[in-house]
C-alpha cells in the first residue's frame, strides 16, 4: 500500500474531497490532474499556493501532475509554443508539492501521413524534453493519445529517439482496451522505460471499452501487477478507474456517485495487492 495512489479527480472535484478520500482509503499518494475542474497550470499564484499547503499538511505523496500537453485536447499541427508555457508553469506548480513527473502525450493526428505525424511527434517530444532537462523535472508519457500509443514499438522508439533520463513512459493498464492491443505484450516491451503505472480495468465494447472494477475486467491488471512487481519495478500504482469520470469524452457523476465508484474500484485494488 504504500506505493499506491489515484488520480485525484476521479474521486472528487474538489481538493479537500480528493484529499480526504484518499486519505480514509489508506493510500499513500495523490496524483493531481484537475482540482475545482481546473488544470494545475490554470491556478493563480495564490490558488497554486494554498494547494501545496493543504496537499503538504495531508501527508499525501503527488507521485506524478498531469498535464494536457499532446491529449487529445490538440493535435500534431497544433503550435507547440503554448505547450512549452504550459510545461513551464506546470513544472512550477508541481515543485511546490515536491513533483517531479509530469505527464504528457504524444499528439493526435491531423491528417498527415504516418512518417510525418511520426516525425512530428518525436521533433515536438524532443522540444519539451529539452526544456523539462532545463527546469529539472521529467516527463511521463502515457500510452493514450497520440503517435507514440500506437504501438509499444513506437513508444520505445520515442524513448529511444530522444534518449534523456527526462523522459520515461508511464503505463496505463487498460488504455488497450479502448485502442486495440492487449495490456501484457505492451508492458513487456516497454517495461525497462516504465516509471508509473495507472489502474484501470474493464471490458472491450464495439465502440471502444466500458471500464469497471479492477480485476473484474479483461484488461489483465493481476497480470501487469505480477510481470511488474516480479521485475523489480519501483514505481506507483495509480488508480484512473473512469467508472464515473471520463475526462476526454466530457462524462462525469455527481459527488457521490464519483466518490463510491472510486471506493469500489480502490479497495478491491488494494484486496487484489494484499491477495
Amino acid at each position: 500500500m504504500t506505493r499506491v495512489s489515484g488520480i485525484g479527480d476521479e474521486a472528487a472535484h474538489d481538493l479537500a474531497d480528493q484529499i480526504r478520500i484518499h486519505t480514509a482509503l489508506g493510500l499513500t499518494g495523490l496524483e493531481l490532474r484537475t482540482v475545482g475542474g481546473r488544470a494545475l497550470h490554470e491556478l493563480t499564484d495564490a490558488q497554486a499556493a494554498q494547494l501545496a499547503a493543504r496537499v503538504l499538511t495531508s501527508g499525501l505523496e503527488v507521485p506524478v501532475v498531469a498535464t494536457p500537453i499532446g491529449n487529445w485536447g490538440t493535435d500534431v499541427g497544433a503550435p507547440l509554443a503554448p505547450d512549452l508555457a504550459i510545461l513551464r508553469r506546470t513544472a512550477e506548480i508541481a515543485s511546490l508539492v515536491g513533483c517531479r513527473h509530469l505527464r504528457v502525450m504524444s499528439y493526435p493526428n491531423d491528417g498527415r501521413s504516418d512518417a510525418e505525424w511520426r516525425a512530428a511527434a518525436l521533433t515536438r517530444l524532443t522540444r519539451l524534453t529539452g526544456l523539462a532537462e532545463q527546469l529539472d523535472v521529467v516527463l511521463l508519457h502515457e500510452n493514450c493519445h497520440g503517435w507514440a500509443s500506437t504501438s509499444a514499438e513506437a513508444s520505445v522508439e520515442l524513448v529511444t529517439f530522444v534518449d534523456s533520463p527526462h523522459l520515461k513512459l508511464l503505463f496505463d493498464i487498460g488504455n488497450g482496451l479502448a485502442y486495440g492491443y492487449e495490456a501484457v505484450p505492451f508492458l513487456r516491451a516497454v517495461l525497462p522505460w516504465v516509471a508509473h503505472v495507472h489502474v484501470k480495468d474493464g471490458v472491450r465494447t464495439g465502440d471502444g471499452a466500458e471500464f469497471g472494477v479492477p480485476g473484474d475486467g479483461e484488461a489483465g491488471v493481476a497480470e501487469c501487477v505480477r510481470l511488474l512487481e516480479n521485475t523489480g519495478y519501483q514505481g506507483w500504482f495509480s488508480l484512473e478507474p473512469h467508472v464515473a469520470h471520463i475526462p476526454h469524452l466530457g462524462v462525469t457523476a455527481d459527488p457521490a456517485t464519483l466518490e463510491a465508484g472510486y471506493r469500489t474500484c480502490a479497495e478491491k485494488f488494494l484486496r487484489m495487492l494484499d491477495g
